[in-house]
C-alpha cells in the first residue's frame, strides 16, 4: 500500500489551495450566509475553469479523465476555504453516479454538461430523519412516473437534475429526474449553514429515466455514498486543519498577563487534541484514497473509516477552535462560527456519525474481522 500522493498531486493541492485564497473563498461563504443567494457565482464560475467539474469525467465525455486522488487533494482545499459552491452535490455524486451507472446515451447527455459547468446535479435520498434504509424508502417508480417527496437534498434548489432513490415494485432504484420538468416541487429549507443551500423536492408524475439496468439500485447507491464518503472526508480534514491553523495563530498572538496564551497549558492541550485529531483523520483519509483510487475491495470499510474519523475531528477542531478564541470566538465578526456551521452540515450531508459507524461494524462483519 502506497498512501503517498504524487509530486503532481501535491502541486495540484498548492495550487489550488493558492487559487481559493486569492478567491477570498472563507469572505465568500461569509457573503452567501448574509445574503440572500444560494451559493457564489463568481467562485462557481471560476471553479469550472479550473477545470476541476471535469476532473474525473473520461475524457470521450471532455472531462480530464483524471482519477481519484486528484480530486481528493482538491476536496481537501474546498473543505479548507469553506467553498460556497454546489461542487460536492454535482461532482461527488451525480457525477459519479452517472459515470458509474449511466448508459452511453445519459453519459452523453449528462457528462460533458456537467463537465462545462452548464449543468448542476445532486444525490436525493432522504426522505426523512430516520436513517434511510430499503424498508421505509417511500418514493415510487412506476411507469416512469415517480412519486414522493425527498428532503435536506443538498443544492436542490439551483441543481438542474437529481439523482433520485425510489422503489419500483419491491426493487430499489435510482432514476434520473430533470427539476425544471412538470410534477416536480421545490422548496427551499434552512438549515445551520445557509451557505450551502439545501431543499426539500415533492414528485407527482414526474417524468424519470432509470440509471443502470440489470443492478440492485440500493446496492448501486451505497457504493456511490462509499465513494462519496472518502471525498467528503477530505472536505472534513481540510476544515478540521484550517481550525487548527486559526487557533494556533490566534494564541500566539493573544497576550495575557504578559505573555501568549500558547504558553499556557490548558491552551496547549487543546492545540495538541486537535492536531491528534487532525492526523489520525488524514491517516484514515489516506486509507480511504488508496482504497478509492485502487477500487480494493476494502473501500466500504475505508470510507465508513475515514468518514467517522473526519467528522470527528472537524467537529473537536471546529469546537475547540471557538474555545481558544474565547468570547470573541463566539461573535458573528470572528470566522470560527462559519467553521462550526460547515462541521455539523458536512456531518449530516451523506448520513451521520451513526450511519457511518453501523456500516463500518457491517463492512468488519462481512469481512470477518471481527
Amino acid at each position: 500500500m502506497n498512501f503517498e500522493f504524487s509530486s503532481d498531486q501535491m502541486l495540484l493541492k498548492d495550487q489550488a489551495r493558492k487559487f481559493l485564497e486569492s478567491e477570498e473563498s472563507v469572505k465568500k461563504a461569509r457573503e452567501v450566509l448574509e445574503g440572500e443567494q444560494t451559493h457564489d457565482e463568481s467562485l462557481w464560475k471560476s471553479v469550472i475553469e479550473m477545470g476541476w467539474t471535469a476532473t474525473t469525467i473520461p475524457e470521450e465525455f471532455d472531462g480530464l479523465g483524471l482519477g481519484y486522488l486528484e480530486l481528493c487533494v482538491i476536496a481537501e482545499e474546498l473543505g479548507r476555504s469553506l467553498a460556497p459552491t454546489p461542487f460536492s452535490s454535482s461532482v461527488y455524486l451525480a457525477t459519479e453516479a452517472l459515470i458509474s451507472l449511466g448508459s452511453n446515451e445519459q453519459k452523453q447527455n449528462y457528462l460533458p454538461k456537467l463537465a462545462t459547468g452548464e449543468i448542476i446535479g445532486t444525490l436525493a435520498h432522504t426522505e426523512s430523519t430516520s436513517s434511510p434504509s430499503i424498508e421505509n424508502l417511500s418514493c415510487e417508480l412506476n411507469s416512469n412516473k415517480l412519486n414522493g417527496t425527498k428532503i435536506a437534498v443538498t443544492d436542490g434548489d439551483i441543481a438542474n437534475f437529481a439523482v433520485v432513490s425510489a422503489k419500483e415494485g419491491e426493487k430499489a432504484v435510482l432514476c434520473l429526474v430533470d427539476l425544471s420538468t412538470k410534477g416536480v416541487e421545490i422548496t427551499s429549507q434552512n438549515t445551520l449553514d445557509p451557505s450551502r443551500s439545501h431543499a426539500s423536492i415533492n414528485f407527482k408524475d414526474a417524468e424519470a429515466d432509470i440509471l443502470g439496468t440489470d443492478v440492485d439500485g440500493w446496492i448501486a447507491l451505497q457504493e456511490i455514498l462509499d465513494r462519496a464518503a472518502v471525498l467528503f472526508a477530505f472536505e472534513q480534514l481540510g476544515g478540521a486543519e484550517a481550525c487548527m491553523n486559526m487557533a494556533k495563530e490566534y494564541a500566539m498572538g493573544r497576550f495575557a498577563f504578559g505573555r501568549p496564551i500558547a504558553s499556557f497549558q490548558a491552551i496547549k492541550h487543546k492545540i495538541a487534541d486537535m492536531y491528534i485529531a487532525v492526523e489520525l483523520a488524514r491517516s484514515n483519509c489516506y486509507f480511504g484514497a488508496w482504497a478509492l483510487s485502487t477500487d480494493a475491495p476494502e473501500l466500504p470499510t475505508a470510507a465508513a473509516t475515514s468518514r467517522v474519523s473526519a467528522s470527528k475531528a472537524f467537529h473537536e477542531c471546529s469546537k475547540e477552535n471557538i474555545q481558544t478564541h474565547g468570547g470573541m470566538g463566539f461573535t458573528w465578526e470572528f470566522d470560527c462560527h462559519l467553521y462550526y456551521r460547515r462541521c455539523r452540515q458536512l456531518a449530516a450531508n451523506i448520513g451521520s456519525q451513526a450511519v457511518w459507524k453501523n456500516k463500518l461494524i457491517s463492512s468488519l462483519e462481512r469481512a470477518n474481522q471481527i
